[in-house]
């Protein structure tokens, strides 16, 4: 029995935004054909939403079919690990003007390429989960 389980707590949406705005990293999920698939993507934080850019692809194409998506970001910091996850709908955006105006062309991919196409995830739902840092010595997690 292990005498000190984690603490999970949840996190809140205001907390959830916080987190989001320290990353910029996180699995974009989609459904191409019927099946599940994640991408690694860069993204930004406007406002209560989500930017991503990226070039034409399976990623697009399958967005464009079916525009809902979830996307996660994890991370730790000196409060424990966080996990969050968003699920809503991901909008192609097209007016240079709301482009320009989000910022979403000071977005960096860390993947080369030419990233033209920008997208805006819009929250159906925000879930955050902190882990507290459990406190094992080195080598006691396989015992």
């Amino acid at each position: 029995m292990d005498e000190n389980p984690p603490v999970i707590s949840r996190v809140s949406t205001d907390e959830c935004w916080n987190l989001l705005r320290r990353s910029g990293v996180g699995m974009l999920a989609t459904a191409a054909a019927g099946r599940p698939d994640l991408f690694p993507v860069n993204y930004l934080v406007d406002g209560r939403t989500l930017l991503f850019r990226s070039a034409p692809g399976t990623k697009v194409a399958a967005l464009e079919v079916q525009p809902h998506a979830a996307f996660g970001a994890q991370s730790a910091d000196d409060d424990g690990h966080w996990s969050i996850v968003i699920r809503g709908r991901i909008d192609m955006l097209t007016d240079q003007a709301e482009i320009v105006g989000s910022g979403a062309l000071e977005l960096v991919s860390w993947a080369a390429g030419s990233k033209r196409v920008f997208m805006r995830l819009t929250p159906d739902s925000v879930e955050g989960r902190r882990v507290a840092s459990a406190d094992y010595p080195s080598g006691a997690i396989y015992t």
